[in-house]
Order: C-alpha cells, then sequence, then structure tokens
C-alpha cells in the first residue's frame, strides 16, 4: 500500500506571505487601520479566510466590517495571489521524485483559490486531491478532510502523514490517527510548542527519507 502524504498549504508547500501581507493591508486601509508586518499577519493565518479578516481588522472587527472585508479581501486576493507567491525551495523537484506516494492538499484556504493557487504554480496535477477551508462543514483541525483523502486514495491510517507548518496540522493529524510532521520554515511554528509534531524537517526535501524509512 502506497503512502499518502496529506500537506497543509500556505507556509509549508508555498510561500505566499507577500501577497497575502498586501491584500490584508489593503483592507486594513479600507478601514482606515495602518499597514501591518508580514510577521504580524503571518500570526492571523491558518484558520481560514475569515478568522484571517476579522483578526486583521482587530478593533474595527464588527460582524458587519468583518463580512463587508471578507469580501473585499476575496475580491482582492483572487487578483493578486500570484503575484509573488512561489513554491518553497525543493518542493516541486521533492514532489516529482515522490511517485509511489499519493499526494493531497488539506487546507483552511478556500478550495478554489488552492486549486487555482496550485494549477499557476503547475503542480495541481501531481496531487489525488485537494480540498480547502470550505469543502466541508469543519475546517482543520477536524479529521474530515484526513477521513475524506483516505476514502479517495484508499489508503491506510498507519501510512499516512499530515504534513504542515502549525499546531492547527499538528491536531489534525492526532485527531485523524495518522503520523504528523512538521516543516521548521513556515509561518506558525511557535505554535509547536503547544503541540510537537511526531517528526520535524528543516527542510522540504528532507521528508523524502523520512517517509521512506
Amino acid at each position: 500500500m502506497r503512502p499518502v502524504l496529506i500537506f497543509d498549504l500556505d507556509g509549508t508547500l508555498v510561500d505566499s506571505k507577500k501577497d497575502l501581507t498586501a491584500s490584508v493591508n489593503y483592507i486594513r486601509t479600507r478601514f482606515d487601520l495602518p499597514l501591518l508586518t508580514a510577521e504580524e499577519i503571518a500570526g492571523f493565518i491558518g484558520n481560514g479566510a475569515l478568522m484571517l479578516i476579522r483578526r486583521a481588522l482587530g478593533s474595527k472587527a464588527s460582524e458587519e466590517n468583518v463580512q463587508a472585508g471578507l469580501q473585499m479581501f476575496l475580491s482582492y486576493y483572487r487578483t493578486h495571489m500570484l503575484d509573488t507567491t512561489v513554491l518553497y525551495p525543493g518542493v516541486l523537484e521533492t514532489l516529482n521524485r515522490l511517485v509511489d506516494c499519493k499526494l493531497a492538499v488539506l487546507t483552511n484556504k478556500p478550495v478554489h483559490f488552492s486549486c487555482a493557487m496550485l494549477d499557476g504554480l503547475g503542480v495541481y496535477k501531481r496531487f489525488a486531491a485537494v480540498y480547502g477551508g470550505n469543502s466541508f462543514d469543519h475546517k482543520k483541525p477536524d479529521p474530515v478532510g484526513v477521513y475524506q483523502i483516505l476514502s479517495d486514495t484508499k489508503g491506510q491510517r498507519e501510512r499516512t502523514w499530515m504534513i504542515g507548518d502549525s499546531a492547527v496540522d499538528v491536531l489534525t493529524g492526532r485527531n485523524a490517527g495518522i503520523r504528523t510532521c512538521g516543516v521548521t520554515y513556515g509561518y506558525a511554528t511557535e505554535t509547536f510548542k503547544d503541540a510537537p509534531p511526531d517528526f520535524l524537517i528543516d527542510n522540504f526535501s528532507d521528508l523524502e527519507a523520512l517517509v521512506h524509512d
């Protein structure tokens, strides 16, 4: 049975920090809020677009403003999400070598953005399944997406990995009863202290040896 590798997207496969920063700051200017740094905005990422905007609006995060801000953000980000976003070093080469594994993406980013991003970066066809934050009734760390991917790939839980850059990804894997691997180069790696992954890698290419060990 082939291993199943389930990847987070932002901060794991792709470095989208600059485009997310620009998009969030665009929204903040529309609400007369000062610009934030990329590091500050990186701390808002990981729980889906709605939570991103709620955090980004801070003191102005009334429900009305959040909903309006979300629509502005989605419209702006749709146009600008590939301005500077790139695959992390080693991602393309490693995905090409993992031919004996079934690959999937499970992210809290909206699924149509996720598919469009992966397609724009030339790797969409490498994945057997791609699911986003609006694919199911519950987002990560709920394990529903993992269960769907296991069904899609006919994978075995004991040969399945969740790979990501945050405690959300680790908890998703734990909740599904699969192994977890954290990447140290992502956006929310400080959250690993609250939910340590089973394994940690510094470079995406290190994954190959780990899953074939």
